[in-house]
């Protein structure tokens, strides 16, 4: 008899289960993605867990992990080429909130967002204040502004970590402070815009809209997001260097011995 498969933990069910190409009441080819294979997409594409926290939250091995993630990457990719519909359901599951506990990540979660009269503000880089929310089982337990005190770019990572935050929300942001954030073990979604309290409630309902490759475009005289400005009147941007130069050096860029040269991995 072959081996029962053990059930996969889930933290949460979809709360849309079926999908189809506009205008097309039925189709023939119907594809079924197991909600365990759903839960593996959730936890490592749209939350940024490691394989190694994926198959912690779901109390299974690594190689099953990683299994459920390629055969979740096939039938998405089916979808999206063949126009098909696409269903969630069925597999081997236990959902964690029968079981009165979930894991420890889910339990109690410490959230910041950059902050500004209410809304998320738009530059990691320039925030004055985040506003932080503890949660726990999708709610919010309470929150808090905290002032940066003027804490710069580089440290604002650390700064986030000493507060015990574990995911960031915020707007455009540059790439070292981006890898800042991984070291400091911090999750980061950015991209995010409007009412602050209404994007961490939409986190935690699982509907957030931000965009995970969302840098820092703003080019003005005192903006600094992850550069350094060396002996230029110049500012460089997220992640940039402006050196002698008087133009504005573009995210990632290098504006040397140039008045009028920026962009985004320019030299």
């Amino acid at each position: 008899m072959p081996r029962p498969s053990k059930c996969k933990c889930v933290g949460r069910m979809p709360r849309f289960r079926r999908f189809q190409p506009a205008g097309q009441e039925t189709l023939p080819n119907r594809i079924i993605l197991n909600v365990e294979e759903y839960e593996v997409l959730r936890l490592l594409d749209y939350e940024g867990l490691t394989q190694e926290e994926c198959a912690a939250r779901m109390d299974v091995g690594r190689a099953t992990v990683q299994a459920l993630y390629a055969e979740a990457r096939k039938k998405m990719a089916r979808f999206l080429v063949e126009g098909a519909c696409l269903q969630i359901e069925g597999g081997s599951y236990r959902l964690a909130e029968t079981e009165g506990a979930r894991t420890k990540g889910e339990q109690s979660m410490k959230i910041a967002v950059t902050y500004e009269n209410g809304q998320i503000f738009g530059h990691f880089g320039h925030t004055e204040q985040f506003k932080l929310y503890e949660t726990e089982d999708g709610k919010i337990l309470s929150s808090e502004i905290v002032d940066t005190n003027g804490t710069g770019h580089g440290a604002l990572a650390g700064f986030l970590k000493e507060q015990g935050v574990g995911t960031l929300i915020c707007g455009n942001i540059g790439g070292g402070a981006r890898n800042a954030l991984a070291e400091a073990g911090i999750r980061l979604f950015p991209g995010a815009a409007g009412d602050a309290d209404a994007q961490v409630e939409s986190f935690l309902a699982g509907s957030l809209s931000y965009d995970p490759d969302a840098m820092c475009s703003h080019h003005g005289a005192d903006h600094i997001c992850g550069d350094h400005d060396h002996h230029g009147e110049g500012r460089g941007g997220c992640g940039g260097h402006g050196h002698h130069g008087e133009g504005h050096g573009g995210c990632g860029g290098h504006a040397h011995h140039g008045e009028g040269h920026e962009g985004c991995g320019c030299h």
